[in-house]
């Protein structure tokens, strides 16, 4: 079953989802990371229980790091699951979106990655 949590505090908010994130509901989980920037300054979007995404999931995901990035909002991928980051991967993507374990490893502010060619 899909699902997206949010839980905010001491000025960071994660958005869990779960199950697969496709064109069905992309459009929800963009509306819940692009209001998690306008309130915190640290987000992340918990992707552990994620077992599909396709492009429209990531197009939601790319907007919101592109929203951070502009809004010098913190931002990151957390605990992304194996079929997530095979997509990323595949994508490159992986070498643009920061992409941490745990929660408290989400950066103050987003800014450019070093490229990793």
């Amino acid at each position: 079953m899909n699902g997206i949590e949010q839980e905010t505090a001491d000025g960071r908010t994660l958005i869990r989802l779960r199950g697969e994130v496709d064109l069905s509901w992309s459009q929800q989980v963009r509306q819940a990371v692009l209001d998690a920037l306008s309130r915190s300054q640290r987000v992340g979007v918990v992707l552990s229980e994620v077992s599909y995404i396709d492009s429209s999931g990531i197009a939601a995901l790319v907007e919101g790091f592109q929203g951070a990035r502009s809004k010098g909002v913190g931002f990151a991928l957390v605990a992304v699951s194996d079929a997530v980051r095979a997509v990323l991967e595949l994508a490159r993507l992986d070498r643009v979106f920061p992409i941490v374990a745990d929660v408290d490893q989400i950066p103050e502010v987003t800014g450019l990655p070093a490229w990793k060619p």
